[in-house]
């Protein structure tokens, strides 16, 4: 088992890429802390986890909100007394064209997508620093490598991501601790289940493979990241995206 012993905080782990890097973490040996603004859903990923022989706790957090945040982590370190792994996986999707956008969506996704992974990071490094070792990684998006139509709040989220991600990694590979990002493409999950047809098409002919992808293999990017395989990867963003970006 890669991450055995290792105790990982997976936001935005209640549903989608986030509960498919929960459940994985767990099949690998990580105790983990599936966290989650979904009480419900993220209980629920919790019992399945424990279902299959895992350890998990279920943490209720506001990655936007820094009391929240500094409460999942003091959960998390008296639960397990440790934190190795850090996925700032939670987001949201606000979109509208620029014409049409609101400032209050646009604070909203920059509140969870980008001063969310923030507070997470800031919140966890202190810990990580003190025990010499650690694992943080990102989610970031390949539309923040390229852009894309209505979504000026999310491409300014998920661009800050991948610079935030180099600047810690600079700052915290000295103590012992990786920073790294993940770009998925397009992915199957609950926020996309929904779409058009002709929409989920043109999303689809864009990809070289010719198929969106799926949480699980997002969630095996993160898995690699985080386990000592990668060792010495450090501020890099590996896209997960069918080769939409080749």
């Amino acid at each position: 088992m890669r991450l055995k012993d290792k105790v990982a905080i997976v936001t935005g782990g209640a549903q989608g890429i986030g509960r498919a890097t929960a459940l994985l973490f767990a099949r690998e040996g990580a105790k983990v802390v599936v966290a989650d603004i979904q009480a419900g859903p993220a209980s629920a990923t919790v019992a399945e986890i424990k279902a299959a022989g895992g350890e998990a706790t279920a943490v209720t957090v506001n990655t936007a909100d820094r009391a929240s945040v500094d409460a999942m982590v003091k959960t998390a370190l008296e639960t397990y007394g440790q934190i190795d792994i850090l996925i700032n996986n939670a987001g949201i999707l606000r979109d509208a064209q620029l014409l049409k956008l609101t400032e209050y969506n646009f604070d909203a996704v920059i509140g969870v997508n980008l001063k969310g992974v923030f507070n997470c990071a800031q919140a966890v490094a202190p810990h990580m620093v003190e025990r010499g070792s650690g694992r943080i990684v990102n989610a970031s998006s390949v539309v923040a490598l390229y852009g894309n139509f209505g979504q000026t709040n999310y491409i300014a989220a998920k661009s800050g991501v991948i610079g935030m991600t180099k600047v810690w990694a600079r700052e915290l590979g000295r103590k012992g601790i990786t920073v790294n990002a993940v770009a998925p493409g397009f992915i199957a999950t609950d926020m996309t289940k929904d779409l058009p047809e002709n929409v989920l098409q043109m999303m689809i002919d864009k990809v070289p493979l010719k198929r969106m992808g799926s949480a699980e293999e997002v969630a095996n990017a993160y898995l690699w990241l985080a386990s000592d395989e990668a060792s010495y990867v450090n501020g890099t963003v590996i896209s997960v995206d069918g080769g939409v970006t080749t």
